[in-house]
């Protein structure tokens, strides 16, 4: 783990030298005990108890401020998403900018950021779109819809006419508005084969929104195995591969095609993907309806409580994370390019479970 650790010593990227996270209780002086003063209560912790992950290296609020002030300018001026909506109200509380601030500390400026910011927004948007209800979503809809939404990052190839009624389909809904913009911006610092990558990524990522749309039709909790399939696909995975472009530079198509760094990828996405399971599960449960996640999945398996599953799934969450991080460890010294790409998912991982906790009380909770 040497390797993995020297690589992850720091960042250089835009805004790190602002503020590195504070030492935990273990580094931090005791104060002066007072005689006769019953000790108060902590607080409630807003990270998980026991949930292993890298952590974050770099946390910029005045950095992660300035990029959601553009993205909201993105979103309101540029595709006129969630017209409906309190667009700044909502884009702002889901916090993008703290998002890939945290996971990309290595971006070499504001304009890699807020290619990054204004992929996540238009990928959440789809999502909100076509899978949530509260927007008009439809399980039993969805893949058709999602293939539409695929062609607004991979235009589809017909004939003059019909290709025009493609782009004026594409031009009349905010969510695909947001995916095409977001695509052309991103391809302006992107090489074709980063671009090409991606698309694969949420083509990938469409296919598990479909498995999961299954799943709540017929209101299915599927085997533990087959819900991590599900997740391997319905995860984060395009948000983790962008690591070099949103960095400045490319892991060549034929390293990144390399069964061990494709494994590194698939761990990685895996172990980000299960922290949101873990972090939104309370939330989750509040709902009416039908949810289905790892602790779900395990309690359903095992037959146990979901509080007992609950600490299960984090096991398997971190049992992931160190699968990741050995393989990571072992293709780091194989070139320098990969152990810069390595370091960059570890950096997605520690960023992605920081900006998780810090919105516990708002999108996520916990404890019941």
């Amino acid at each position: 783990m040497e390797t993995l650790n020297r690589l992850l010593s720091g960042p250089s990227g835009l805004g790190t030298s602002s503020l590195r996270l504070a030492p935990g209780p273990e580094g931090a002086a005791p104060g002066p005990a007072e005689a006769d003063t019953p000790a108060a209560a902590p607080p409630p912790s807003p990270r998980i108890e026991g949930l292993y992950c890298p952590p974050a290296v770099r946390d910029d609020r005045a950095l992660a401020d300035e990029v959601n002030e553009r993205v909201v300018r993105w979103a309101e001026e540029e595709v006129d998403l969630y017209p409906d909506t309190d667009l700044r109200a909502a884009l702002l509380a889901f916090d993008p900018g703290r998002s890939v601030m945290l996971c990309h500390p290595d971006a070499p400026g504001l304009d890699h950021l807020m290619a990054a910011a204004r992929l996540l927004v238009a990928e959440n948007a789809v999502d909100d779109y076509f899978c949530e209800e509260e927007y008009g979503g439809r399980a039993d809809r969805r893949g058709a819809a999602l293939v539409v939404a695929q062609s607004a990052i991979d235009p589809a190839h017909n004939t003059p006419h019909y290709e025009a009624d493609g782009r004026a389909a594409l031009a009349s809904h905010p969510a695909l508005r947001s995916m095409r913009s977001a695509m052309d911006h991103f391809l302006e610092l992107a090489s074709p084969a980063q671009g090409h990558r991606y698309r694969h990524d949420i083509a990938n990522l469409y296919l598990g929104y479909n498995a999961e749309g299954d799943c709540i039709t017929r209101n299915r909790t599927p085997a533990v195995w087959e819900y991590l399939v599900q997740r391997q696909f319905n995860s984060f995975r395009a948000c983790l591969t962008i690591t070099d472009a949103i960095g400045g530079y490319e892991l060549p198509a034929a390293l990144f095609a390399e069964p061990g760094i494709q494994r590194a990828v698939a761990l990685s996405s895996n172990a980000a993907t299960l922290c949101n399971d873990l972090y939104s599960l309370r939330k989750e449960q509040q709902s009416e309806r039908f949810h289905y996640s790892l602790p779900t999945a395990i309690a359903a398996e095992e037959d146990c409580s979901i509080d007992e599953a609950f600490q299960l799934a984090i096991e398997v969450h971190n049992d992931i994370v160190h699968l990741f991080e050995d393989q990571a460890a072992a293709l780091s010294p194989t070139h320098p390019v990969v152990a810069r790409f390595m370091t960059g998912l570890s950096n997605w991982i520690g960023g992605n479970h920081e900006w998780h906790s810090g919105n516990v009380g708002t999108r996520y909770a916990t404890s019941p």
